[in-house]
This record gives C-alpha cells, structure tokens and sequence, in this order.
C-alpha cells in the first residue's frame, strides 16, 4: 500500500500564478519529507483555477529535490500531436532516471475541448488510443518512420541521417516506455477494462463518490481477468478527499468550514460538474437529483474526515467494500488562510498515524486471500 499526492492543482482564480506555482512546490517537498511515494499533476491549458499547463514542466523542478516518483495526471493526449509527447516523455524519463508514471486521458475541462476545437466525446477518445498507440510505435521502432494515422500520420524518411543521428526519436530511459495509466470517473467503465487487459494502471478520481469505486474494481477485475492477467489492485489508485485533525469533530467542521480548501473544492467541482451533466457520480445516494445536490452532500459523498483513527476505519471499510486498491492518493488543496496548517497537518497525520496501520492491514488482507 502506497501513499501519493494528487494536485490538479486547484487555486481560487485571483490568485498570482507565481505565487500559486511555489506553494504547490512546497507542498510537493512536504510530502517527499514525509515519506509519500508519488506525485501526480495534472494538466490545463484555459483556467486560472487549474494553472499548470505541462505537469512535466512543473515536476522536473522537483527531480533533484525529492526522491519521488512522478506521474503526469493527466497528459490529454487529443491536444498534444503524439511525437511532441513521445519526445518530451522519453526525455523526462531520462532526466529523472525512470521516475516517470505516464498518466493519459481524453480531457476533462470544456474550456480546454473549445480551445483546442470542440472534438465530441467519442472522437477524443479515438484521438487518444491513436496518440497512444503512435507513441509507443515511435519508441518501438527507429527511421525510417511511417506509421498510420487518421489524425496523426507520421513520416520521416527522407532527412534521416544516421551517422549524425538526424531523423532519430529519442527513446525513453526504461524499455517499452514507462508504465501507462488513465483516470476513471463513470462506475463500470468500458473504458478502464480496456485499460487493464492492456496492463494499465488505474486512478479512480477524488471528485466521485465513495459508492462509485466499487464499479472501477468491477471493470478493472474483468479486464484483467479477460486477458488472463493477475486479478489484483497492486496497479489500482484511489484518489480520496481526506480531512484530519484531532478530533472527529474538529474534522468535521474543518470539512465544510467556509473558509476552507475543502468546501471550495467542491463547491467548484461540483459547479462545473452540473454544467457539464456529470454531477451523477458526486451524489452520497445514486437515487439523488444530481442537480439537487448540495456542496455540503458532495462533500458527504466524496470526502473522508476525523480523527487518524476515524479515518483509519473508514479507508479500511472502503477498501472492503470497494476493493483491493494499492495505492492511496491524497489531492493536493490550496493553502490559502489557514487551510496551509490544515493541510500540512492532514498530510502529516496521514502518513505518520493512519497508512502505518492501513498498510498492516492490506499486508494482512493480501495473506488470508493466498
């Protein structure tokens, strides 16, 4: 059972980007003290809320500094021409010494589907198994290239020269490229089958609630099963809201303070969710008006406060009732007022008080089931 950190980021828009950009570094420094495993950013081009527009670009600031694993959460691949992400994954692969978790998606932000042309649902996710494919095509092979494409054919032949090296893609740090995962947000997802009979990794998304996790393992188990591969979660990440405190009161009242991080959270998920008529999965009963949907019943739906030994019993009843997952990941919150206290000591507590235990048991879990 591993620990990570998740940051989309998310800021109230008005804040300055520099300002924005070293509080998410030094978040990402506090984690690595404390012994997190990975970091996972993610990736938006058109929102002041959401201000990193290359998670690469973000994390190789970190490779000297921390011992952590990087994951892009999530590269969208239909606004990116595959050999550009072919290159600059291979070389941030090198640059941290096969460090890379190479997260893919289709996107998720409308203002990003208008700015890069309005491509419906569907033809995204086409576009991104042709970007992915292309990619590892390109690191498979050398020139000449010609691979196939419906968006992205891709030809280079007559300016190869070999004894300089021109016409040459560069080759990620590990073999066959570092490990690929996606994001899931709908229960049952065709998708994420897919992702695990191809030997993918799974992030199942912090803004969904608790109820919809289940599903994940269901499409995950099934794509594993149906391509003979171990049926385990040691590639399943669970991304949970988690507020920790003293107290399961305290908690609570950190959870839905107005001031806090975590309401505005949710507050602005759950707004652009409603836009977009994926509020569904927020609701804490399947059977609630998603429209109806408070931020206070999101936050009920998706978020995880109390004492260490609160929080403790309910990763442990989520893992029982969800499934086997492997890794647990923390989002990142803005630290505006106070919520940089409060954050740092939910991050703090979590990794010194709760996944001591948490590991003991999935350890413990893991050896009855052999």
């Amino acid at each position: 059972m591993h620990l990570g950190l998740f940051m989309m980021p998310l800021h109230p828009p008005q804040r300055p980007m520099h300002e924005t950009l070293a509080e998410d570094t030094e978040k990402s420094l506090l984690a690595d003290r404390l012994g997190f495993r990975e970091l996972w950013v993610g990736e938006h081009f058109s929102a002041s809320s959401e201000p990193i527009a290359s998670p690469l670009m973000f994390m190789a600031g970190l490779i000297h500094r921390t011992n952590l694993l990087f994951g892009t959460g999530v590269i969208n691949l239909p606004n990116h021409h595959p050999a550009i992400v072919a290159a600059e994954v291979a070389q941030f692969d090198h640059m941290s010494g096969g460090r890379l978790l190479f997260g893919i998606g289709a996107g998720g932000l409308a203002s990003d589907f208008e700015l890069f042309g309005d491509i419906e649902p569907i033809e995204r996710g086409k576009r991104m198994l042709e970007a992915i494919e292309t990619i590892q095509a390109i690191w498979a092979g050398g020139p000449p290239y010609d691979i196939p494409g419906r968006t992205w054919p891709i030809r280079l032949s007559r300016t190869v020269l070999p004894d300089y090296g021109v016409g040459f893609m560069p080759k990620p740090f590990r073999p066959g490229g570092p490990s690929i995962h996606i994001s899931a947000r709908q229960p049952d997802s065709y998708g994420v089958t897919v992702a695990a009979a191809r030997g993918w990794g799974v992030i199942s998304a912090n803004f969904v609630a608790h109820r919809v996790l289940a599903g994940h393992w269901r499409s995950m188990a099934k794509g594993l099963a149906e391509a003979g591969r171990p049926v385990h979660g040691a590639n399943w990440r669970v991304a949970r809201n988690l507020v920790i405190a003293a107290t399961d009161a305290e908690a609570r009242a950190r959870a839905t303070a107005p001031e806090g991080a975590t309401r505005y959270y949710f507050d602005y998920l759950g707004s652009l969710a409603k836009r977009a008529g994926l509020a569904g999965t927020m609701t804490p009963r399947e059977e609630m008006d998603p429209m109806a949907a408070t931020t206070e019943d999101m936050i009920e739906a998706c978020v995880i406060a109390g004492s260490p030994r609160t929080v403790l019993d309910r990763l442990v009843a989520l893992r029982e009732e969800a499934g086997p997952f492997g890794h647990l990941l923390l989002p990142g919150l803005d630290w505006s007022g106070i919520n940089a206290a409060w954050e740092a000591e939910t991050m703090k507590r979590l990794a010194e008080e709760v996944m001591p235990r948490l590991r003991q048991h999935a350890e413990a879990t893991a050896k009855a089931a052999e």
